[in-house]
């Protein structure tokens, strides 16, 4: 059994002193994806010691940052697969190979932009997404795993406000449809999700999302599959008001399976805390355990 478990720390510094130790310690975690790593290697290597560490750090200090953290060495990693602009990648997409008993599993922290109706930052999201579909292409013949924040409500069940959040950033349409086609069935036409949010302000502005020549990849949303149709489990809540208190959260941190690794998931959790207080990131780690030797 392999335990993998993924989280945005949103700053890996100020995660430490908050307390992320105890959970390392507790969690029996084989890998870890890390996303808003806000800081450098040396700052994981020193936080996080007697781990194998690769980290992808943004260009910009201070912000975004992916990681992956190991009990066993990696065999190789790469940080260009997506093979756009560096200014739109980096720090966001970190891939990693892994021999566990006598296959290979590639693992890949992924951290997507949130993104801003209308602005450069959304067209940032579109292309970081459209790469991100065509390196799941890639991906999907082999043991490969997308964890990580990818800042998208996949469905209802995702968001506790999804009604509220139609036509803002992380709900639109066109960002549902991409999901829609990652978890799509194998090479099957998808159509997106009708009904939901369509034709509101903001939405389906390139009607490719929907198109008919778009098809499924097959991969599997583990955390959706294994809760079924329910509210949740979220794993990201607003520091606003009484958000976390009252469960009023978001399911945007993913473990998405290649279609020969999903077969192998045992179980799925969300380590949420156990009160605000206890909270050392915004959001809560998601752990799979996979049956690889």
């Amino acid at each position: 059994m392999t335990r993998i478990a993924s989280v945005n720390v949103n700053g890996i510094r100020a995660a430490a002193r908050k307390g992320m130790n105890d959970w390392v310690d507790a969690s029996g975690v084989d890998i870890l994806t890390i996303q808003e790593v806000r800081g450098n290697r040396e700052h994981l290597e020193t936080l996080l010691p007697g781990w194998h560490v690769l980290e992808h750090e943004a260009l910009q200090k201070g912000r975004a940052g992916v990681a992956i953290l190991s009990r066993a060495e990696p065999v190789s990693h790469r940080t260009d697969a997506l093979g756009i602009d560096p200014a739109d990648m980096a720090g966001r997409w970190l891939e990693a190979d892994f021999r566990v008993g006598g296959a290979e599993i590639t693992v890949v922290s992924a951290y997507v932009h949130s993104g801003e109706v209308d602005s450069p930052r959304q067209e940032q999201k579109w292309a970081f997404l459209e790469a991100m579909e065509r390196r799941m292409q890639e991906l999907g013949g082999g043991l490969a795993l997308v964890t990580g924040d990818l800042n998208v409500g996949h469905r209802e069940f995702d968001i506790k406000n999804w009604k509220g959040n139609v036509a803002k950033s992380g709900y639109l349409a066109r960002e549902r449809a991409y999901l829609d086609r990652f978890v799509g069935a194998s090479g099957e036409p998808v159509s997106g999700q009708p009904g939901i949010g369509r034709g509101k302000v903001g939405e389906l502005s390139d009607t490719r999302a929907f198109s008919a020549d778009r098809v499924g990849l097959g991969w599997v949303d583990v955390g959706r599959t294994f809760a079924g149709d329910v509210e949740g489990p979220y794993t990201w809540w607003s520091n606003r008001g009484q958000a976390f208190d009252n469960d009023t959260g978001w399911r945007i941190d993913y473990h998405l399976a290649s279609p020969s690794l999903a077969p192998t998931v045992e179980s799925y959790r969300v380590d949420r805390y156990p009160s605000y207080d206890a909270r050392w990131s915004d959001h809560a780690p998601v752990v799979v355990d996979y049956a690889l030797s």
